[in-house]
Parts: C-alpha cells; sequence; structure tokens
C-alpha cells in the first residue's frame, strides 16, 4: 500500500508543479486525511506511517524546486497551518503557539514539524497553488482567485485529490488588455 502511495502522490505533485507554473519561492498548501486515504472516513483513523510515506514521495521534489509547503492542520486547531520560519519571516505571518499531533492538527501536519529544517505554525497563508486530498477544505488558505486544475490522477489511495492554482485577478472593462503570462 505506502509504495502505492508513494508513486501516485510522486505523479501527482510532479504533474501539480508543472500544470500550475510553480516556481521557486512559491507557496503549495497541501490538506489531507490519511484517514480517507486508507478508506476511513475523514478524522476517524489518522495514520502516521501513510503520512510519512506521503511526505517522503513529495518532499523531496518541493524541496529540488524551491517550492514551499504549508501543511495544514485539521479542524481541531482551527486549519493553522505548519511553515518553514524562513517563509513566514520573509512574508511577515504572524506565528501561533501549538504542535500538531496526529489526533490534533493531523498526521500530515505533525510529519512536516517533524520534518522541516525550522518549523512554525501560523493561522492564515495565502498560498499560490494546494491540492486537497480527502476533502479538507484548503479554499481558505488560496490566494483569492482559485482555478482548479484537472490531473491524470485524480486518487492517492481511497482519497479524492482536489488541486488549484491561482491567478491574479482581472480588473478593468471590455477595452482591458491583459497578460497572458499571469493567467
Amino acid at each position: 500500500m505506502y509504495e502505492d502511495i508513494k508513486e501516485e502522490s510522486k505523479k501527482v505533485f510532479t504533474e501539480l508543479i508543472e500544470k500550475s507554473n510553480l516556481k521557486k519561492g512559491d507557496l503549495l498548501v497541501i490538506g489531507c486525511s490519511t484517514s480517507e486515504i486508507i478508506g476511513s472516513i475523514i478524522g476517524s483513523n489518522s495514520q502516521i506511517d501513510v503520512a510519512e510515506a506521503l511526505f517522503e514521495s513529495f518532499y523531496p521534489i518541493m524541496k529540488e524546486k524551491g517550492i514551499y509547503i504549508a501543511a495544514q492542520c485539521c479542524e481541531h486547531l482551527g486549519r493553522v497551518l505548519c511553515i518553514e520560519r524562513e517563509y513566514a519571516e520573509k512574508h511577515l505571518i504572524p506565528i501561533v503557539n501549538v504542535i500538531p499531533q496526529p489526533k490534533a492538527g493531523g498526521s500530515l501536519a505533525t510529519t512536516a514539524y517533524k520534518t522541516f529544517k525550522d518549523p512554525v505554525m501560523v493561522e492564515h497563508i495565502k498560498a499560490d497553488a494546494g491540492i486537497d486530498i480527502g476533502g479538507t477544505l484548503i479554499g481558505m488558505n488560496l490566494k483569492e482567485v482559485a482555478v482548479p486544475l484537472r490531473l491524470s490522477v485524480t486518487k492517492i489511495g481511497c482519497a479524492n485529490i482536489i488541486c488549484a492554482r491561482t491567478r491574479p485577478k482581472f480588473v478593468g472593462g471590455e477595452r482591458a488588455v491583459y497578460d497572458k503570462t499571469l493567467m
């Protein structure tokens, strides 16, 4: 099962980077229910070993590309996020005090907290793209204009995935001209 999760997630994250045009310094928010990945109901069966397998597959890809990760916690911690201190300080994001646990924050956020070089927790971000694994509702942590992305893989394990990228708002009227590279 773990090898399947690793293979599926590696493919998903590689395609997500490509289709969302993420670049060095951008932020990707990840919401993940390990319960849903193994076929249980969200929030009912948190699995640290599943989160670790998932993390092992995508984290090296993100580090290599210089893309920051925000691991969203579950509702028990108000969907706070685990990010690298470097990103929080660079973007003046206030830090909050809590340490995620598998049953209070979720297994992926717990794994991120244990793996990141200098993890901190924050309440709010505006990510450049996101992936929702298992219906965790990441929308509040994306920049204002989210654009759905269709990937060739639609599940990791038993969990449905929904991906999005963001783009700047269109402003102006019928005479406005837009930069196609920002679409």
